[in-house]
């Protein structure tokens, strides 16, 4: 069986660019209706505990605004479950963060950090919110997420998507692959993203049961040069 296979538009970078210089604009609201025109099905942001790009008055902006599912990352503290309790998004997802990082690297430790992973889990669940969490394509964590009580994860696609040559591409690919037909086995909901563009998502959402991609980088960049609707329109080719 093949689930059908939607997309969720993460729009951090539009906040990027206004954050570099401090101003209004761009407008985030003005990209979710551009967005909204697609058959983009969900709007994901990531608040940040640094708040690089999407602030804290981004969040119930978004969520009122969007006629979309809104998927709001955040890092395990209590602080980000606070603020998603209070918006309560329909979904969340759990993600690690470093200061340092230019992006998110990696998957969740959820081995290392089970205890403070499930009591997040466990809260946003309890208030309705449906959470994923971003992990490795490695079965052990799979495991560790089906134990915590996560009805999604995400897996990192980034390993495949940074190889230089087909063999490792193919590789890594094949490490998804694996990881995803396992833990749809074991009654986990499959989704998939980060460092997915134009030329290397066809692959990802051809995996039968992976059933949303979340990516944003590639389409807010595609987007400078032909618009944010035609950006959407474009990956969503890609996938369907």
């Amino acid at each position: 069986m093949k689930y059908p296979t939607v997309l969720g538009v993460n729009i951090d970078h539009v906040a990027t660019i206004r954050q570099a210089r401090g101003t209004t604009y761009p407008d985030l609201l003005e990209a979710v209706k551009e967005i909204e025109k697609t058959g983009a099905e969900a709007i994901t942001i990531h608040l940040r505990e640094d708040r690089r790009h999407i602030q804290d008055m981004d969040v119930p902006a978004v969520m009122n605004y969007t006629s979309r599912r809104l998927n709001l990352e955040l890092a395990a503290t209590q602080e980000m479950v606070d603020i998603a309790l209070a918006v309560k998004p329909s979904d969340c997802c759990i993600v690690p963060e470093k200061r340092e990082e230019l992006t998110t690297e990696g998957g969740l430790d959820v081995i290392g950090q089970f205890d403070r992973i499930r009591s997040a889990t466990r809260q946003l669940g309890e208030a309705g919110v449906r959470v994923s969490l971003f992990i490795e394509p490695d079965i052990k964590h799979i495991d560790k997420a089906k134990e915590i009580g996560a009805p999604v994860i995400e897996l990192h696609t980034g390993a495949y998507a940074d190889q230089a040559t087909p063999e490792g591409e193919q590789h890594e690919f094949e490490r998804v692959l694996k990881a995803a037909e396992y833990a749809d086995s074991i009654g986990i909901h499959v989704n998939a993203g980060h460092g997915l563009h134009y030329t290397n998502t066809r692959q990802i959402a051809d995996i039968s049961v992976i059933r949303e991609l979340n990516i944003g980088h590639a389409i807010v960049a595609r987007a400078l040069f032909v618009g944010l609707k035609q950006a959407t329109e474009e990956m969503l080719a890609q996938i369907v």
